[in-house]
């Protein structure tokens, strides 16, 4: 009861205190003008392929656009921001970028079939291709016109040839290649779905509709001197010939190579050189190894210094930013200090008095809670280790007691039985003692976790762990280091003993602010409110102690998901 009203006060005297009756504002039309002037000079640089100096006027017009809540305009520079950055090669860094953008984004936003389109982009070349083609089908539904429709379609088949789903791929682009052609859609793309359409089609096993296709392709390409597309399409055919027709194949990847060094295409021309480091007719590839070599080490190190003049470029940014911001906080500070010196001397007391003996009272009740909510827990322990004691293991000590009461212990076949069933309680024992031992949170916590996790599989399930060497365990609290492993291990213990799944995955993330956990088993799930019901809820209580979030999904028969996440 006392939280509110107090919370209510400071918002008050807060409001009241930072009044400044000398500030002028600014007004908003004009400071929209400026950052609109520093935008154009952010898209001329972009056109102009001078990235550096693109991304350093794009994120200062940024600056400006937030000074006047200028979402959409935000937006727009963040999908720039992020093409810069994909261009060079930085796609963390643009799926960061994205994610910047999406509390500016509203429902039906005009850019928002481009963010979710340089999502899909970025997960494909990170190699992640269903959250890829998740991304373009989201994008897909916000396409505001035919052209963008039929671009993410050719993506999304893309991304079907790249998982080798290739039946999927033909049926997309057989659908675009029956679309009456848009009077808005360029040659370009028509030579670009054409040429992946043949692609697919050759890896299906229609080897010479696929050729035909490419090479038509190719023919289109032919009035655009240096056209990008064209390396594509002779990249593929350099592929497709590799075994069949090496001298073709050379020729084809000599002809991307050149065209990708005109048009300073990097990651082409590394893949061209790769054609022609194993090409059969070559009797001397030495010269195209040393070339992939110096190109490869040389792009890395360019990427590299994009990504660090990126960041300084917006530590700057933001380093000015917060001068500034303390600067007018600072003159608005001196100019109440002397304007009102008494009266603030005077509040300071009775805050600090106020504050004083709230923080006593709180840390009481606090204390108290954090005492009861320990008695629980080692109550829940203690509980379910006699539970544990009592299912597992009562049974088995009475019936090997039975045994050796009833069975003749001479017997070399009963000697054999009587130590596997001894050999049966021992393991179960270490099983409880693992469930309940103290969790090591120093420097081999990771590796801890993963063995933890590891040992719950066996020759009937396959538990696959990714990304938990991403996370820097080092930054996190040790209580919910704690807690993340017995959750994890309730889960797996669960698992082993209810839903008879083959496979489990568990899925690291994290991002700047959280930690995100994904868990899934294709066993034999159930109803949610019963399976919280009969043993869950202890998970989410122990989630939620830590200010994290935790979230079931689950129906009979198709199989049992969780995500949890907290914050950092």
């Amino acid at each position: 009861m006392l939280r509110s009203p107090f919370f209510y006060f400071l918002f008050l005297l807060f409001c009241f205190s930072c009044k400044n009756k000398a500030t002028i504002p600014v007004k908003n039309e004009i400071i929209k003008k400026e950052a609109l002037e520093i935008r154009n000079k952010g898209i001329e640089k972009f056109e102009q392929a001078n990235y550096d100096s693109s991304f350093y006027y794009y994120n200062k017009s940024k600056t400006m656009y937030e000074k006047v809540k200028d979402s959409t305009n935000i937006v727009f520079i963040l999908a720039q921001v992020a093409q810069i950055q994909q261009v060079n090669g930085d796609y963390y860094g643009s799926r960061e970028t994205l994610t910047e953008a999406l509390p500016y984004i509203k429902k039906k936003d005009i850019y928002t079939a481009t963010i979710n389109t340089l999502y899909g982009i970025a997960e494909k070349e990170l190699s992640n291709f269903d959250d890829a083609i998740y991304y373009y089908n989201q994008g897909l539904k916000d396409c505001p016109d035919p052209s963008c429709k039929e671009n993410t379609l050719n993506n999304i088949a893309v991304v079907y040839t790249h998982q080798k789903k290739y039946n999927q791929a033909i049926k997309i682009l057989d659908s675009i290649s029956n679309i009456k052609a848009s009077a808005d859609q360029s040659e370009n793309f028509k030579a670009r779905y054409i040429d992946n359409w043949g692609y697919a089609l050759y890896k299906n096993g229609q080897t010479d509709k696929g050729l035909k296709l490419i090479k038509y392709s190719l023919e289109l390409r032919k009035n655009v001197p240096y056209d990008y597309g064209s390396i594509e399409s002779n990249l593929h055919l350099a592929e497709l010939y590799t075994e069949n027709d090496p001298l073709q194949s050379k020729d084809y990847a000599l002809k991307a190579y050149k065209t990708a060094t005109k048009l300073h295409s990097i990651d082409e021309r590394l893949e061209a050189l790769s054609y022609l480091m194993i090409n059969k007719s070559l009797t001397n590839n030495t010269e195209y190894a040393k070339q992939f070599s110096f190109l490869n080490d040389s792009i890395i190190k360019v990427r590299n210094n994009f990504k660090n003049k990126f960041a300084k470029i917006k530590y700057d940014s933001q380093k000015e930013k917060d001068e500034n911001q303390k600067l007018r906080l600072e003159k608005a500070e001196n100019q109440l200090f002397l304007e009102r010196a008494q009266f603030k001397q005077y509040l300071f007391i009775v805050i600090f008095c106020f504050l004083s003996i709230l923080i006593f009272y709180l840390r009481k009740y606090y204390r108290k809670i954090n005492r009861i909510e320990k008695i629980k827990t080692a109550y829940d322990t203690e509980t379910r280790i006699a539970k544990d004691i009592h299912d597992e293991l009562a049974n088995d000590v009475f019936d090997t007691i039975t045994f050796t009461q009833t069975q003749s212990l001479t017997a070399e076949n009963n000697t054999g039985i009587l130590l596997q069933k001894l050999n049966h309680i021992y393991t179960r024992v270490r099983g409880i003692s693992r469930e309940n031992n103290d969790i090591d949170t120093g420097t081999n916590y990771s590796r801890n976790l993963k063995e933890m996790l590891s040992t719950y599989g066996d020759k009937n399930i396959n538990v696959s762990i990714n990304g938990i060497e991403k996370i820097n365990w080092d930054l996190i609290e040790e209580l919910k280091k704690i807690t993340i492993h017995r959750v994890l291990q309730e889960l797996m213990v669960n698992m082993k003993k209810h839903s008879e799944a083959s496979v489990v995955v568990l899925k690291f993330e994290t991002d700047s602010t959280k930690i995100s956990i994904n868990y899934s088993d294709n066993g034999k799930g159930g109803e949610k409110s019963k399976i919280i019901k009969n043993g869950l809820q202890n998970m989410e209580n122990r989630i939620l102690s830590v200010k994290g979030a935790i979230t079931f999904e689950t129906e009979p028969q198709k199989g049992f998901k969780v995500k949890i996440t907290m914050p950092k």
